[in-house]
């Protein structure tokens, strides 16, 4: 009688010359530290644990070698979930830079955040192909991802169709600018509520909903509340997230991943901080 092997193990069995030769195979090979990861499995696994999640997002057109190293290495340190790559507009061409210097550095993974078609790099290892839900513009819903969908399918990125929602907290972005749309009103937790419902209907994988770089507030938390209470989705929430105490008040209320930018490019260490807070949830 052969024995039991764990579950982790693949027996295989050849017949040769009478005699049976096993061989097992560690399953787990598939999912060691270097191998490509399924981020969005990640992302529903960590949700189904109620792991609170912690994305930092890099605008590659604000970024110089010494500033994108202490990024790198404060969030190394600090045990973040994901590095979102993105901005509104390039002037430069520090896309590629930026992708290449964390691979270099850090094996925590790169999701690109494009603010238009010319914003995809094949070195990242995902990116999340957003439908601007909360406007009526129609590049942003669909116009723009036809442009760019035979490069991305010819990619080795890995698509995570997500719901982009803008609110309106407090003062014009240049995410708000740029896309040309009206944002729901930051005190419409209503129309924010049927938006990400339509988005999860429509068969998007993630909603997001975002204040804008440099917004004036963070989305309030009744908003957070109630569309997390309303979907299934993993919800990930960014904008004016400037201190500890309003990140851990928006995990609170709902989200299960933040998105800290413009703040993290002021004070890195704010990094260190929000991630420590996090662990202590």
């Amino acid at each position: 009688m052969q024995n039991k092997l764990p579950s982790h193990y693949l027996l295989i069995q050849c017949e040769s010359n009478n005699k049976i030769i096993s061989f097992s195979v560690k399953l787990l090979i598939l999912i060691k530290k270097n191998s490509i990861m399924n981020i969005y499995s990640q992302i529903i696994a960590d949700k189904l644990k109620e792991k609170k999640q912690f994305a930092v997002l890099i605008d590659p057109d604000k970024q110089t070698p010494e500033t994108i190293k202490e990024i790198i290495d404060i969030s190394e340190r600090s045990k973040i979930d994901y590095f979102f790559i993105g901005g509104s507009l390039f002037t430069n061409n520090h896309l590629d830079f930026c992708i290449t210097q964390i691979k270099e550095h850090t094996s925590i993974p790169v999701v690109l955040f494009p603010g238009n078609t010319m914003q995809i790099n094949e070195k990242a290892d995902a990116i999340l192909f957003l439908s601007l839900i909360s406007g009526r513009n129609p590049e942003m819903l669909i116009g723009k991802h036809v442009i760019a969908a035979s490069y991305i399918k010819a990619s080795k990125l890995e698509v995570i169709p997500t719901g982009y929602m803008i609110i309106d907290c407090g003062r014009p972005t240049a995410a708000l600018y740029m896309s040309n749309s009206t944002p729901i009103p930051y005190d419409k937790d209503e129309i924010a509520l049927c938006t990400a419902m339509a988005g999860e209907m429509l068969g998007l994988k993630m909603i997001y909903l975002d204040a804008g770089s440099g917004a004036q507030n963070t989305i309030s938390e009744n908003m957070i509340r109630k569309v997390k209470d309303n979907i299934n989705l993993p919800l990930i929430v960014g904008g004016g997230i400037r201190d500890v105490d309003r990140a851990i008040d928006i995990y609170k209320a709902g989200a299960d991943m933040i998105v800290i930018g413009n703040a993290a490019e002021k004070n890195p260490l704010l990094i260190e901080n929000i991630s420590k807070a996090i662990k202590a949830l």
